[in-house]
């Protein structure tokens, strides 16, 4: 057996049992919600605004349909998007500094809202 990194597991763990129908919607769905951060973090919003904060509970349903983070591993998740890795790249290329804009909003909702 293969030794792995927690992150590696949950990766593992995954079956995309999705129709290519669904696939397209939850695309939709997360570009929807990242071009929203974008915007939100260009006009300047703290990551405590009330609107940015809504949009991190719709990212936190979001990542629900596919497993159920606390907020350990919801932080986790998002400390992936400002390492070196494909998440951050996917948020740099949309807007620089977007992967810290969101990782710093994801630790204030899920402190204020996650066991």
């Amino acid at each position: 057996m293969r030794e792995m990194d927690s992150g590696a597991q949950h990766a593992d763990a995954f079956v995309n049992t999705f129709t290519r129908e669904q696939n397209q919607q939850f695309a939709i769905e997360f570009g929807q919600i990242t071009e929203l951060m974008a915007e939100q973090m260009a006009s300047g919003a703290a990551v405590t605004d009330e609107t940015v904060q809504e949009l991190i509970h719709q990212h936190y349903e979001f990542c629900s349909q596919f497993w159920k983070p606390n907020r350990q591993s919801y932080i986790s998740l998002a400390l992936s998007y400002v390492l070196p890795s494909p998440y951050r790249d996917s948020y740099e290329t949309v807007a620089p500094g977007l992967g810290q804009y969101h990782y710093d909003a994801i630790v204030e909702w899920a402190n204020t809202n996650l066991d």
